[in-house]
């Protein structure tokens, strides 16, 4: 199967006015079959994926078909359906949306086995801002892993992405500040098209820190990675130009030496000679930063566990980050668990 690197430039107040498309909200580009085939059989280096009864206890029937009519269930508040999966099964097993060995933050259930992110449900359509001050790292369209999806670095290592967009409404290189829209929510996806109309359309919103997926929510001894310093994250206003400014300073470094040793690590032929002429053609921090999230999305390509450490160092939890939503749309967040929405 081949990524594609989407490098696009956008007009944000053309694009952000004019509503999503039937193609755009559930993500019907070129190739989006021959991906959703490779989503469930997977191929010699990824697992495929695995479902079973246990699965039905992500379907929120209720709230799902009020948020595809573009509905908010409470108002100005965002509920959350899924956490990171504090247990997650083995990579290696395939990504499996059974229900089998989970456990949240807070010691619950409000996840699946694989889950490695947080979903957020809100309307088709919905502004999409990032979460702090960064660069647009990736723009990748995959049918059969998260749809449309975009990466923004923060520096020090932080990486947040934006999964099952509608339409992007940056570029790959952007410098982008907190609270600027950047993208219109969907349901981009083979995840779609299978739950639809009973699983409601969302964000799958991922952190990850010196290339580790974690959890922005923090247990017991854990620093929170929201800006509130607690686990009730909200949105912020829009930040100056000044905040874009101290950020372009600092994206996270990806030295030549570094973007090789992980390009070695890769173990399949094809996908070395892939990121290869991507380096060849792009140069090697372009490279880089497709082969970061690269071993995010699929870390049975290569050859040694948590890969990405041999291109991103890591570095401690800190408080920065602020819900991926405009202060005109919404306030906080509610567990689903907590209110009746699961």
């Amino acid at each position: 199967m081949t990524t594609s690197f989407t490098t696009t430039t956008m007009t944000p107040t053309t694009t952000a006015s004019s509503p999503l498309t039937l193609r755009e909200t559930f993500g019907f580009r070129d190739g989006a079959l021959r991906q959703a085939w490779f989503a469930l059989r997977g191929d010699p280096s990824v697992p495929g994926s695995k479902v079973g009864p246990s699965s039905l206890k992500i379907f929120t029937p209720r709230l799902a078909v009020a948020t595809w009519r573009g509905q908010r269930a409470l108002g100005r508040t965002v509920p959350v359906v899924n956490l990171v999966n504090r247990t997650p099964t083995p990579v290696a097993q395939g990504w499996s949306v059974r229900v089998t060995q989970v456990r949240d933050f807070r010691g619950r259930d409000l996840t699946y086995d694989s889950h490695n992110g947080t979903d957020f449900v809100i309307p088709p359509g919905t502004v999409v801002v990032p979460s702090a001050p960064g660069r647009v790292l990736s723009l990748r369209s995959e049918y059969n892993r998260g749809g449309l999806k975009l990466y923004v670095d923060h520096g020090g290592g932080l990486l947040t992405s934006y999964n099952h967009l509608g339409r992007a409404l940056v570029a790959v290189g952007d410098d982008v500040a907190r609270g600027q829209p950047i993208a219109l929510s969907a349901y981009s996806g083979l995840d779609a098209l299978i739950a639809f109309p009973w699983v409601a359309p969302h964000v799958h919103y991922c952190s990850s820190l010196g290339g580790v997926l974690v959890d922005p929510f923090a247990e017991a001894g854990e620093t929170s990675l929201w800006r509130t310093g607690d686990n009730a994250p909200v949105t912020a206003a829009a930040d100056a130009a000044g905040d874009v400014d101290r950020f372009a300073a600092s994206p996270t470094p990806l030295p030549a030496g570094r973007v090789q040793r992980l390009l070695d690590a890769l173990v399949r032929p094809e996908d070395r000679d892939r990121f290869a002429a991507l380096r060849e053609s792009d140069g090697h921090e372009r490279c880089g930063a497709e082969l970061w999230v690269e071993s995010l999305v699929y870390p049975t390509r290569f050859s040694v566990p948590d890969a990405v450490a041999l291109l991103v160092d890591g570095s401690p939890r800190r408080p920065v980050l602020d819900l991926p939503f405009a202060r005109d749309d919404y306030d906080g967040i509610a567990f689903g668990d907590d209110v009746g929405l699961r």
